[in-house]
């Protein structure tokens, strides 16, 4: 069982257990503050863990402070009672931006069990440290204030209503075409609020806590703003890989970030876009690439040309209070998401795998965590390959934009959709690059690696301009395996490992004239090459491989793979011969692939079939 209740109590205070209940009197000077100052995050211990329900009976309430946090174990325990639960977030978007969030706390009224979000009743500002906060006051214009909230930018996004364009499904809490603050939320859903001249807000939620499983309904044809319910983090790992979740949504997380310095309510000058974000089912893989920062026409569709890219990264746990985007399945059978104490973690937001769309610090933790580099990016496990691609646009000579396309590779993925390896695209515009399946656009794609694979890159241009393919974050492959860019008209491999390749482009959509593969020329085991070039056969009995060279062409490299890639050998500096052999007895028996690459970079490559006496 996990560690029960850990305290640290700075008032009187009266409380009981009752089959491991959490129950605090009804008492102006009673309360329960919570530390997590000492606590290092781990997967079976917490600041205040509560195995059944909490009643916060009157005026007693629970302060949960320094990243502390509240999990309950048991998911039919209503919580209940007038008091409330404390616990606070920090947005990170001034008087012009949005942040996406998800309540932790309902309203501290009515029946046992979850109760919906009020911001009038939930959202507090501090006044003196650790515990004393008053309810913030709203205001009604555009801007709200250090102090104020401006309510008029309160709004949900549920997909629901089937206006005939995204943007008219934002619909402000009340019901409204603006936000209320008197507006009521439903646990589970998310919502959006501008921020204060200050940037950095502190937010001091206060109500009853949330517990036990709560469902959203999402829509199947649109994205819906979910978020997380709890006062604790959750692991996206359980979230997205949670039964119910993997029949009925996509696997895959949107976080919304706008570029820093906005100066304007006027919806064309909004400059963001959404990142997005999906993990392997044993947690420790994730795909994540930014966000494209995109401007936006009067009706809330991209328009022209994206400027620039995100600078935040999502991890694996989400924090208290974040809110994101996800969708249902075209064939969901219930069209619903579901929040569980299963997914509740104490993960602290400061730890390396969380962030609230906000600069983190790191913090040592107990948890098996994902890895990553110098780059920021996810150190992958032995078993995976990977690698981006950048394609950067390059209109009146300034490079405004690299739309990035992440590949993994896995034993597990398939040719059709691989849940929490692989993303549809968000958005996109005018001028931008994807990986396609079945016709729809991906960001991340997975497939099970060999060499003979030619995976479709799709580029479309909105005008006339160079376009850059760039390659990074290479995983896995051994030294010396190219990565071609294939320019299919022109008959052009470029490694992209040794260099970028740039082409100047018209308008248009190219969607079969580049493709990523991993050879200069298809591999076919029924190719034939003849005298006059190479000859390249395996010869069993004596366990070789041979070469025939009879044009004593200059051969500057061999090598041989096995068909999932593996190298086996590379052999380089060879002398100009007639023929060369090569030990195979003491390779297994299968396929592999042998490459002759010759002086001019001309690549030569056949199957043979190793059968070992």
């Amino acid at each position: 069982m996990k560690h029960i209740i850990t305290l640290i109590l700075l008032a009187a205070y009266s409380f009981s257990f009752a089959q491991t209940d959490l129950h605090i009197s009804d008492n102006a000077n009673v309360y329960i503050y919570v530390d997590g100052t000492a606590f290092t995050s781990g997967p079976t211990v917490a600041p205040l863990y509560v195995n059944n329900g909490i009643n916060l009976v009157g005026d007693g309430n629970l302060y949960l402070r320094n990243e502390a946090q509240l999990i309950q174990n048991n998911p039919t325990a209503n919580n209940s009672g007038t008091g409330r639960l404390s616990v606070y977030q920090t947005g990170n978007s001034n008087v012009y931006m949005y942040n996406y969030w998800g309540s932790p706390v309902g309203q501290n009224s009515g029946a046992a069990g979850n109760t919906d979000l009020m911001p009038s009743n939930n959202f507090y500002l501090e006044n003196t440290a650790p515990i004393s906060s008053t309810a913030y006051g709203y205001i009604g214009g555009y801007n709200g204030t250090n102090t104020l909230i401006a309510n008029y930018w309160l709004y949900k996004f549920t997909g629901v209503q089937a206006y005939p364009d995204d943007y008219q499904d934002w619909i402000g809490l009340g019901g409204g075409v603006s936000g209320d603050q008197n507006g009521t939320l439903e646990p589970g859903y998310g919502f959006t609020m501008k921020g204060s001249p200050s940037g950095a807000q502190q937010y001091d939620f206060r109500g009853r806590p949330n517990n036990g499983d709560i469902t959203v309904i999402l829509n199947r044809s649109r994205e819906t703003l979910v978020g997380n319910p709890y006062p604790s983090a959750i692991d996206a790992r359980d979230f997205i890989h949670n039964a119910h979740n993997q029949a009925n949504t996509t696997g895959v997380l949107k976080y919304w970030e706008q570029r820093a310095g906005a100066t304007s309510h006027v919806l064309s000058n909004y400059v963001g876009g959404y990142a997005t974000y999906t993990v392997s089912s044993d947690g420790l893989t994730d795909s994540y690439v930014s966000a494209p920062f995109n401007m936006y026409n009067p009706d809330g569709t991209p328009a022209g040309g994206p400027i620039g890219t995100g600078v935040k990264t999502a991890r694996r746990y989400i924090p208290i209070g974040q809110g994101f985007m996800m969708e249902g399945t075209a064939t969901a059978p219930a069209q619903t998401v579901l929040f569980s104490n299963s997914q509740r973690v104490f993960y602290k937001q400061s730890g390396a795998d969380s962030e609230f769309f906000r600069t983190s610090e790191t913090s040592s933790n107990t948890y098996n965590e994902s890895q990553y580099n110098e780059d920021g990016y996810n150190i992958v496990s032995e078993d995976y390959k990977r690698f981006r691609i950048n394609v950067g646009f390059n209109n009146n000579g300034n490079e405004s934009y690299s739309r990035q396309l992440l590949m993994n590779f896995h034993h597990t993925a398939t040719d059709g959709f691989d849940y929490g390896l692989e993303a549809k695209i968000s958005e996109q515009v005018a001028s931008d690059a994807n990986w396609v399946l079945e016709g729809v656009p991906y960001v991340i794609q997975a497939f099970n690696y060999n060499m003979e694979l030619r995976i479709p890159l799709v580029v479309k241009i909105g005008s006339q301009q160079a376009v850059m393919f760039r390659i990074l974050d290479v995983q896995n492959f051994d030294t010396d395996q190219p990565i071609f860019i294939h320019d299919i008209e022109n008959g052009v491999y470029v490694n992209l490992r040794e260099n970028n390749y740039e082409i100047n482009l018209p308008q248009g959509t190219y969607t079969d004239r580049f493709e990523i593969t991993f050879t200069s020329e298809s591999l076919n085991i029924d190719q034939v090459v003849t005298a006059d070039d190479l000859n390249i056969y395996q010869n069993n009995q004596l366990a070789q491989l041979n070469i025939a060279n009879p044009k004593l062409l200059d051969v500057k490299q061999v090598r041989l793979y096995e068909v999932s890639g593996k190298q086996i050998f590379n052999q380089r500096n060879l002398n100009t011969e007639v023929s060369y052999s090569f030990s195979t007895k003491n390779l297994s028996q299968g396929v592999y692939i042998a490459s002759i690459t010759l002086a001019d970079n001309q690549v030569v490559s056949k199957k043979i079939v190793v059968s070992n006496k």
